[in-house]
């Protein structure tokens, strides 16, 4: 039986600000938490709260199995509305 899927308290404040910024976000669960488009561009993102002990932990062993063999664009975890704009910047300033 699969369990339902944690959400991080901080997610809704980090997809708040992804939008505001001008990124498309959508919730995917699986394998990671976001879907991100932005200039042009998509990046995965994992998000965590480092206030919990699931989200100090950082990835999962699914997550780990995934970047390993992951063949697209950026995948990171993001902890903060912070972290996830410097991702943004990122991918802007990409050659």
């Amino acid at each position: 039986m699969r369990r339902a899927a944690r959400v991080d308290e901080n997610q809704a404040e980090i997809v708040k600000a992804l939008r505001e910024a001008g990124a498309f976000v959508y919730y995917i669960k699986e394998p990671c938490d976001l879907l991100v488009g932005y200039e042009g561009e998509t990046l995965l993102m994992e998000v965590k709260n480092p206030d919990s002990a699931y989200g100090k932990k950082g990835f999962n062993e699914n997550q780990l199995d995934f970047a390993e063999n992951w063949k697209g664009g950026p995948f990171c975890l993001v902890d903060s509305v912070e972290s996830a704009m410097r991702m943004l910047k990122l991918m802007l300033s990409k050659p």
